[in-house]
Formats: structure tokens, C-alpha cells, sequence
């Protein structure tokens, strides 16, 4: 089958950052309905297609709020403990890097919240790194929707790809007639 999918299911991880209420609660560059729905759709598009998938927390654990992540997405993970942090960098956090590194693949499909902050930091350091990065826009949010544009800018001029989630599910699972996809249609 010819195709120019770059993401595979065997050659990419979704990294999904700090996807949590109380961080989520000042985002105003994507309403909070649909910025959920997105997360919750490409996260159920992971796990059904056993695409690895980390998570991380920006104090969901010690910090002052306690705030987990968002009730939706650990209902998909019910048994994976996210990666907290204090650092907005999750590229700092030596667990974080770690998990990246122990699934063996490139290709890093990443959202998160802040798109300017937590998002940004972490996909230019993996860029850095020799990462490939590919940065799920709609599945993030800014503080504003000019802080979410420019740090997507900032990120494609250090080399990451920006897509969508359906553009990520679209690439996962490209021929829905494929053997290795039947078990996903009824």
C-alpha cells in the first residue's frame, strides 16, 4: 500500500501533557467542550490502536490544588499513574524522558496544556534532543488564542509538525479494510 503517512502505530508514542482542570480552567484559545472531546478522542484512538501513551501531571499530585487529570482521560488509562511534576518542562523531568526513551520510538505525538508553556518547552527540548515531534494543535490550549498560535509557530520554526487529532487517528489507521484494523469495526 503506498502511502506518505509519517505516523505509525508501531513508530510513535502520544505524549499527552498536564490535561487537567484546573489547568485547563484559564485556557481560552479552544472552547473547554471541544478541547476535551479532542483529548478524549485522539487518547481513545491510542489506546484502542495500543499506541503507547504517557501521561503527565504539573503537581496533580503535591501541589497545592492536587489537580489530576482530567476525569475522562484516566477513565481510558484507569491503570497507569501519570508522571508529575513541578517543572514546566516535562522534557526536565528525568521519569518523563525516561518513559519516551523506554518505548524506543521517535516520532512524539504530543499535546498539551499550555500551549505557550508546558507544550512548547517540552516539544523544542525533544526537538533538540533528535525527536521527531508532532504537536496535536486542537488537543491543546493556550492561555489566549494568540499565545496558542505563536507558540505553535515557535514550534514549527524549531521543526515540529502540527496536526490535528483526526489527521494523527487518520495516519494511525490509514486503510479501515486492513486485516491488522478489523478488530476496530464491529
Amino acid at each position: 500500500m503506498h502511502t506518505i503517512n509519517e505516523l505509525t502505530t508501531d513508530n510513535s508514542v502520544l505524549c499527552l501533557i498536564d490535561h487537567q482542570p484546573w489547568v485547563a480552567f484559564p485556557v481560552t484559545s479552544i472552547a473547554p467542550e471541544l478541547l476535551t472531546n479532542n483529548v478524549i478522542a485522539l487518547a481513545k484512538a491510542a489506546k484502542t490502536l495500543s499506541v503507547p501513551t504517557i501521561l503527565t501531571t504539573i503537581n496533580g499530585e503535591g501541589g497545592p490544588l492536587r489537580d489530576p487529570l482530567l476525569a475522562g482521560l484516566s477513565g481510558i488509562f484507569p491503570d497507569q499513574k501519570p508522571i508529575d511534576r513541578t517543572n514546566t518542562n516535562a522534557w526536565s523531568d528525568p521519569a518523563f524522558v525516561s518513559a519516551v526513551e523506554e518505548t524506543g520510538r521517535k516520532k512524539l505525538v504530543m499535546a498539551g496544556l499550555w500551549t505557550e508553556v508546558c507544550l512548547a518547552q517540552t516539544s523544542i527540548s525533544a526537538l533538540a534532543d533528535g525527536y521527531e515531534v508532532y504537536f496535536v494543535a486542537d488537543a491543546s490550549g493556550g492561555l489566549s488564542f494568540e499565545a496558542h498560535q505563536r507558540a505553535c509557530e515557535r514550534m514549527v520554526q524549531h521543526g515540529a509538525v502540527p496536526m490535528s487529532w483526526f489527521a494523527v487517528m487518520a495516519e494511525w489507521c490509514p486503510d479501515n479494510s486492513a486485516p491488522e484494523y478489523q478488530h476496530l469495526y464491529p
